[in-house]
């Protein structure tokens, strides 16, 4: 058996993974009413296909289907072969609650019976 594959056939192996890739993919970065798909994710950035991909400076949201995750600062840092790599100034994670302007008690009151 040959381990040998010629240049093309290795073309078209990277082509199927990037296309498998850009499928499975439900991450993607929301800019200005845009969407691209998200290829990796990780704790100080992202990367995208890129072929399509814009230059992205500013503020972003990141979402995961249809629930945002994050709104972030970002940067576009290096080109990598076919990834554009983005690298996160600022990354604040979406609640889904209103943020707590007080201290609250561990055994407070969850609700209210009325009688």
């Amino acid at each position: 058996m040959t381990t040998f594959l010629t240049p093309e056939l290795r073309e078209g192996l990277a082509a199927a993974r990037r296309l498998a890739a850009r499928k499975s993919a439900r991450l993607r970065v929301v800019a200005d009413g845009q969407a691209w798909p998200i290829l990796r994710l990780w704790d100080g950035g992202f990367a995208v296909e890129a072929a399509g991909a814009p230059h992205l400076r500013g503020l972003v949201d990141i979402h995961d289907g249809a629930r945002h995750l994050m709104q972030a600062l970002v940067i576009a840092s290096d080109a990598d072969g076919d990834e554009q790599r983005f690298d996160f100034k600022r990354a604040t994670l979406a609640e889904d609650r209103a943020a707590l302007d007080f201290v609250r008690d561990v055994d407070a009151p969850v609700g209210l019976l009325a009688r």
